[in-house]
C-alpha cells in the first residue's frame, strides 16, 4: 500500500482525491494528521504554478505528496479588473482569509453589484511530488469554460464544507444550486461526456505520477 499527503486542510479536497483513486491500493495522510502546520507562499500566477509550489513545499515532509490548487474566473469581466477573483479566492483583493461564511457574503454582495448573477468557471492545477519528482496538470481555459456555471446573489441554505461557494453556484441548465442533493452540476450530455474526460485523464496523470 502507498502512502500520500493530501496536501491541504479542506476537507472536501481530500474527499475528492480519495474518491478519484478508490481503485487503487493507496492510504492518504492529512496535514492535520501528521502535525504539519506550516503552509508555502503561494506566488504562483496560475493554479498550476502554486500547485508546484506546494507540492515542493509540503515534499520536504513526505515523499509522495499531491496538492491542488484553484482559481476562480467571472466570464466577461477582464483578468486585470480588481473585482476579478483568480487565484486569490479566499483573500480576494489581497485581503485578510476568508472562512466558508465570510466567502458567501463576500460573493454574493460581489455577485449583488454585478448584476445578481455572473457566469463563471474554475481553472484546477494540481502537482504530485514523488521522492523529488514534480508532475503538474491543469485543463486549459477554453476546455473549462465548457463547463461554466452561475454565481447567484441568493445563498441556498445548505453548506459543503471547504467549498462554500457551491450555495451560491447554480448548474446553468437547471438553475438548481451544488449543493441541493441529487442535483448533478453538469447535467447535458456534452458536459458529461467533457467532465468525464477530464476525469480520465486526471486519473491517468495522478496514477502515472504516482507509479501506481
Amino acid at each position: 500500500m502507498k502512502k500520500i499527503l493530501i496536501g491541504t486542510t479542506n476537507p472536501s479536497k481530500v474527499s475528492r482525491f480519495e474518491a478519484l483513486l478508490a481503485a487503487y491500493d493507496v492510504e492518504f495522510c492529512t496535514l492535520g494528521g501528521l502535525g504539519i502546520a506550516e503552509e508555502p507562499a503561494e506566488r504562483g500566477t496560475t493554479p498550476e504554478e502554486n500547485a508546484i509550489l506546494k507540492a515542493a513545499f509540503y515534499g520536504r515532509y513526505f515523499d509522495t505528496v499531491i496538492c491542488n490548487d484553484s482559481g476562480l474566473y467571472f466570464d466577461g469581466l477582464p483578468m486585470d479588473d480588481s473585482r476579478q477573483p483568480g487565484l486569490n479566492v479566499r483573500t480576494p483583493s489581497g485581503g485578510p482569509r476568508l472562512d466558508d461564511e465570510e466567502m458567501i457574503q463576500y460573493y454574493t454582495q460581489l455577485v449583488h453589484s454585478l448584476g445578481g448573477k455572473v457566469l463563471a468557471y474554475y481553472l484546477d492545477g494540481i502537482a504530485v511530488y514523488s521522492r523529488g519528482t514534480i508532475s503538474s496538470f491543469m485543463e486549459d481555459s477554453e476546455a473549462t469554460r465548457q463547463s461554466a456555471f452561475y454565481l447567484v446573489d441568493k445563498p441556498a441554505k445548505e453548506r459543503h464544507m471547504g467549498w462554500p461557494l457551491d450555495s451560491i453556484s447554480l448548474n446553468r441548465n437547471t438553475l438548481t444550486y451544488f449543493v441541493h442533493q441529487g442535483n448533478n452540476k453538469y447535467d447535458s450530455q456534452q458536459e458529461n461526456i467533457m467532465l468525464g474526460q477530464y476525469r480520465e485523464r486526471l486519473i491517468r496523470f495522478l496514477a502515472q505520477a504516482l507509479a501506481l
